[in-house]
């Protein structure tokens, strides 16, 4: 059995890594699960240890930009003044690969993910590598994703050998992916910087795709309908049934509680209604919302604008994961 180790020596998880072993990294948006991303034997263990689908793409991350855009062989206009505004961030970009990155990365297709965190600890470790890191969230395939080094333990404990642990992530969503296609910009998964923010970095308007959802064959990380789900049931708060008792029922909302939800049992993103505040707690709320034990768990969508397109785009890939079960 593999011993996890959680602490914040960079050489240590640099040894592991260049040992082609998988290491749990901080970024600004959640906790990634790190493997060497031109090591295939690496790479297959990170589909070992979060249970992934080999058919589910990762995200490269890259020390600065020259060294992602070395890793492809077309860079539109738009993906160089993306890069210009947004790196390092939370902006991941699907560009075409060389031949060198492995087919474990892309599923076999013919595009890479790439993109430059904006994390100190995970940026120094960076620094350090001759190679780019391979990583999807550090979290058991479909669960919540992690934003503190204790949500890794909590799922990944004895199933890999180190977490780096650089506290909480401060924007608390995964990267927005965009693509370039046929001269319009799409993006592929909502996440930590809004459309309106790519729109008025390029003087263009954002197309955002829906052409797929596909479970078996996601274009890019973080596509696929059932995710980022707690275990405890989800439902809409539209789905709330008054007539039950609803003693041990959970809510989770924006900045209002619940009249008939005890209020004890409430967890609320922002109290002043942050968008932002809201993204970088919505994980949290599911990581403790979940603990509780509770016969179900109701939340509530926040405005659609800005970043709570992105919010709201989790919520609804988690309530996936119970639609078909029998609402209370």
């Amino acid at each position: 059995m593999i011993q996890t180790e959680v602490g914040k020596d960079i050489l240590k998880a640099k040894l592991h890594l260049a040992d082609s072993e998988v290491v749990a990294i901080p970024t600004e948006t959640v906790y990634g699960l790190a493997a060497n991303g031109l090591n295939s034997v690496a790479i297959a263990k990170i589909f070992t240890a979060k249970k992934r689908p080999l058919s589910n793409p990762l995200i490269l991350h890259y020390k600065d930009t020259p060294s992602a855009f070395n890793d492809v062989i077309k860079i539109p206009d738009a993906a160089r003044l993306l890069a210009q505004e947004f790196w390092p961030g939370p902006l991941t970009m699907l560009l075409p690969k060389k031949s060198h990155i492995p087919d474990s990365v892309t599923a076999g297709k013919h595009r890479v993910a790439i993109r430059v965190p904006n994390h100190p600890v995970t940026r120094a470790l960076l620094e350090s590598l001759d190679f780019p890191l391979a990583a999807p969230s550090a979290n058991l395939y479909g669960c919540i994703s992690p934003t503190t080094a204790n949500h890794v333990l909590d799922q990944l404990n004895n199933r890999i050998p180190y977490i780096l642990d650089g506290g909480k992530c401060n924007k608390g969503i995964e990267s927005t992916i965009v693509g370039f296609d046929d001269g319009e910009v799409v993006v592929y998964r909502l996440g930590g910087i809004d459309i309106e923010a790519l729109e008025n970095c390029i003087n263009k308007k954002i197309l955002v795709t829906n052409k797929n959802n596909d479970d078996n064959e996601p274009l890019a990380s973080g596509m696929v309908k059932h995710h980022y789900a707690p275990t405890t049931p989800l439902y809409s708060i539209l789905e709330k049934d008054n007539k039950i008792n609803l003693k041990n029922y959970g809510f989770i909302g924006l900045k209002n509680l619940d009249k008939d939800i005890p209020t004890e049992n409430q967890y609320l993103l922002s109290s002043n209604g942050d968008l932002k505040e809201a993204a970088q707690q919505l994980y949290a709320s599911f990581h403790v919302m979940d603990a509780k034990n509770y016969e179900a768990i109701f939340v509530e969508l926040v405005p659609e604008l800005e970043l709570g397109r992105s919010i709201n785009d989790r919520i609804r890939r988690a309530l996936q994961k119970t639609k078909h079960k029998k609402s209370p």
